[in-house]
């Protein structure tokens, strides 16, 4: 463990020391500049696809790779041609173009309101209750139905991601003292697949990849057609071909086992479906759409469903739910005794 803590400390020093000097060298070349812009910039977000490689762990490697591989490399390459979150005229000071940066978060706009249509968000102590009563049904996991289990899973999977952004976010405000968009806008209600993935679930990513994928791709696809009314379909379906591409990265990181291609196919399944979803929303007049007292339970139950058919097997190949109790229990041990434990030392009691 602590030479995991140690590439931890080492991989950071370094993320932090690169955009460090990219900040330097955006505000030292003419803006008119671009080709050399990118020519000093761009190599950087290969070194961040690679740096989380040197970390194993689930709560250091999976979130590093989460943060640095796949966010912060694409924030620097919309960045080395001037534009995306960390563009700004006048340039943004480093002390908020570092946080904004590494962590997953975007200021919120100071005219933005709340939806009057928002629901209320569960608060994040009684999200980390259900939490802690998750852990505790695991215990009994050898008599209840596996796909019971998985359905906790799923439930884990959201309440760990939210509580870990909020608390990035959290991290994030108090440097800056600004406002900060939600990562979360309760997925559990979410009414179409275009709603679930564009407007609730896990929102950073789908506002990185908008600029850096979907659109370069649908440009190039209304020109191609000569038409723009059907270039969101490949453009789709490249987006999330990207995402796949990245989660297989991240399950690679913590795991190392080869992928497999499921986490992929996880990704183009609803790459297709969501494109499959606007087609015939266009087609179809609204007044038929099946209303969202069939089309909200429908679309939880089909991300859940396929999320057990393909996201949960590599995940859980790759140790995922042993790496992340013993590592909670390694870090328990050491508030309790101030002794560095190695996870491997551990034996989890629920799995």
């Amino acid at each position: 463990m602590e030479g995991e803590i140690k590439n931890f400390i080492l991989v950071w020093t370094t993320v932090v020391a690169s955009l460090c000097y990219c900040h330097t060298v955006s505000k030292h070349l003419p803006k008119t500049a671009t080709a050399l812009r990118r020519l000093a910039i761009l190599p950087i977000a290969p070194l961040f696809w690679l740096l989380p490689l040197n970390l194993t762990s689930i709560h250091l490697g999976a979130v590093t790779s989460f943060f640095i591989a796949w966010l912060a490399s694409f924030k620097l390459i919309l960045f080395a041609s001037a534009s995306g979150p960390l563009h700004s005229t006048p340039p943004l000071p480093l002390s908020l173009f570092l946080p904004l940066a590494c962590f997953p978060i975007k200021p919120q706009h100071p005219n933005t309101k709340p939806s009057p249509q928002q629901p209320s968000h569960i608060n994040l102590p009684t999200k980390i209750t259900i939490l802690a009563l998750l852990i505790q049904v695991y215990t009994y996991k050898n008599h209840l139905h596996p796909k019971l289990i998985w359905c906790c899973y799923c439930i884990h999977i959201y309440f760990m991601l939210e509580i870990l952004l909020s608390l990035a976010g959290a991290v994030a405000r108090a440097f800056t003292r600004i406002e900060l968009e939600p990562q979360f806008n309760e997925p559990y209600l979410a009414t179409s697949l275009q709603d679930f993935w564009g407007r609730r679930w896990n929102l950073m990513v789908p506002k990185i990849l908008h600029p850096t994928v979907y659109l370069p791709v649908r440009r190039a696809a209304a020109r191609l057609t000569g038409s723009g009314r059907w270039a969101a379909v490949p453009a789709v379906l490249a987006t999330f071909l990207v995402s796949g591409v990245m989660h297989e990265l991240v399950v690679y990181n913590f795991g190392r086992v080869g992928p497999t291609g499921e986490m992929l196919g996880f990704f183009v399944l609803h790459g297709v479906s969501l494109s499959a979803e606007i087609a015939v929303k266009r087609a179809v007049p609204e007044r038929f759409w099946v209303g969202r007292a069939v089309s909200g339970p429908a679309t939880v139950a089909y991300v859940v469903w396929s999320s057990f058919w393909l996201f949960f097997p590599p995940f859980l190949r790759a140790g995922a739910d042993v790496k992340g109790c013993t590592e909670s229990l390694a870090f328990v041990e050491f508030l309790k005794t101030r002794r560095l434990v190695s996870p491997a030392e551990l034996t989890c009691p629920f799995l």
